[in-house]
């Protein structure tokens, strides 16, 4: 099966680098590309591809709130692209935002060639490309800066048996299904299931947004 992916970038020459490496794959098919944030997410609505790669500083309208109305569209529009965002450090709490909003990670705008073919397939298959060396700094500085959110947010994790729980702070620290499976004693495939129970009763996307309320409940502290 073969991954439509659009390519949103002000640079002309990103997007041209970004779309001659991911074309030369044979499972990867770059369908469109688009300048700004807002003539990204008409071109996402016209032709419906399966991943948005998405800068986060442009013109016109930034890649969060493109993000945004890709992620959470207007009463009537039913296509929901998989959002990976790209970015560098000195915006990182863009990506915060952007995870929030139902992205489904991000990538560093100079990570190797390899590493962009990876994340678009991640992104792809429905999973979340969330690097533990990366994320767990990131998401533990944003965290310091917003006092955790102990209503709703707290509430949803009671739908949780004490097994997913267990699951969801590992996910929240950035762990690996491998390396969960290894701190539980379980099998690889047996965290996959407990991921995916703990995604579908906290009404989640990815690991992206659990992470996001994992911290926001109070289940993780930062710095943990």
């Amino acid at each position: 099966m073969t991954t439509r992916v659009i390519i949103v970038d002000d640079q002309a020459m990103v997007r041209a680098g970004f779309a001659a490496l991911l074309a030369a794959q044979s499972d990867i098919d770059v369908v469109g590309e688009a300048p700004d944030g807002a003539q990204g997410v008409e071109l996402s609505r016209r032709i419906h591809p399966d991943v948005v790669l998405m800068d986060v500083r442009m013109p016109e309208m930034d890649g969060l709130e493109a993000a945004r109305r890709l992620l959470e569209p207007a009463p009537g529009v039913t296509h929901r692209p998989r959002v990976l965002m790209l970015t560098t450090f000195d915006v990182d709490d863009y990506v915060y935002e952007a995870l929030r909003a139902g992205a489904s990670g991000f990538l560093l705008k100079d990570a190797p060639p390899a590493n962009l073919i990876a994340a678009v397939r991640v992104v792809a298959s429905g999973d979340a490309l969330l690097a533990p060396s990366v994320t767990r700094r990131l998401i533990a500085d944003f965290a310091k800066q917003r006092p955790a959110v102990r209503g709703k947010p707290a509430l949803r994790l009671k739908a949780l048996t004490e097994r997913e729980t267990e699951v969801l702070t590992l996910v929240a620290r950035g762990r690996s299904n491998a390396e969960i499976a290894q701190t539980l004693v379980l099998a690889e495939q047996t965290v996959k299931t407990h991921v995916s129970r703990v995604l579908t009763k906290l009404d989640l996307r990815d690991r992206a947004q659990a992470v996001v309320l994992a911290y926001e409940s109070g289940l993780v502290a930062p710095g943990e």
